[in-house]
């Protein structure tokens, strides 16, 4: 049993998320590890921004918190968790259906680590060497889905992405209409290819032209706000990891984290 770091779950965040976790191990011998301490550990990496081989000796062996954190990431555990964390949220604190009516869309540019040489490019409009994270979040800012490219790749080739992962998840969109987007999303063909294949309305929400100093955008603001939420854990203060799919795993790991705060 780790100590009580201040990362560790509560019972009542516990309660909340074991059921969410694979309870059956397929073949071999049964599970001798307590996967709470795993989500702890991982929970302890993600806000800590430590290496996996500086795991604390109190959590299990970093091997095995790293196994359970690959698999997670691979057969999709982690999306289903922040997905019906999600629909927690705005149902039982919120009182909103769980399909959003609209969505909004933007993307990060960050460094990434020395040792990171795959799917990494320069953005050359912020000026960055790394990789840009593309989300789609609803009008409390809450993340749906999350995709990491090269900090090269284009805000709009991010939207065509993010939307084929997101027609590919099990949301419900009953509701769906408008999707907000920044200046970076222009282009006829894109609004058209939004329309056609997903009947929604791709809407601009640009900075006025008088003002040039910061200011909130309407419909906006909620996704910068997501990712400064997101700059508390700081395994996301710039991209440590040797795979996109990893990245994108800690991107849903600190929603899973944000989400169970607020639920329990």
């Amino acid at each position: 049993m780790s100590e009580s770091y201040p990362t560790n779950l509560s019972d009542d965040q516990w309660h909340l998320l074991k059921p969410l976790l694979s309870s059956v191990k397929s073949g071999g011998r049964p599970r001798s590890v307590d996967l709470r301490q795993v989500v702890n550990a991982l929970l302890y990496i993600l806000m800590g921004g430590i290496a996996w081989r500086s795991l604390p000796y109190d959590f299990p062996k970093w091997q095995t918190v790293y196994w359970y954190f690959a698999q997670w990431r691979d057969d999709g555990t982690l999306e289903c968790i922040n997905q019906t964390l999600y629909e927690y949220e705005r149902t039982a604190n919120h009182d909103r259906p769980p399909s959003p009516s609209y969505v909004v869309v933007d993307s990060q540019s960050v460094d990434s680590a020395s040792m990171i040489h795959e799917h990494v490019g320069i953005d050359g409009n912020k000026r960055v060497k790394g990789r840009k994270r593309h989300i789609i979040g609803d009008s409390l800012g809450l993340l749906m889905v999350a995709v990491v490219t090269a900090a090269n790749v284009s805000d709009t080739q991010g939207l065509r992405l993010l939307l084929e992962r997101l027609r590919q998840s099990s949301f419900n969109f009953q509701r769906w209409y408008l999707l907000y987007v920044d200046g970076g999303y222009r282009g006829q063909a894109l609004c058209h290819w939004v329309m056609d294949t997903f009947g929604v309305i791709l809407q601009m929400v640009l900075r006025p032209s008088e003002r040039k100093d910061f200011c909130l955008l309407p419909r906006r603001w909620v996704i910068e706000r997501t990712f400064g939420w997101f700059y508390w854990c700081r395994r996301l203060s710039r991209d440590y990891e040797y795979t996109t799919a990893s990245a994108e795993a800690f991107l849903y790991l600190a929603s899973i984290r944000l989400l169970l705060r607020r639920l329990a």
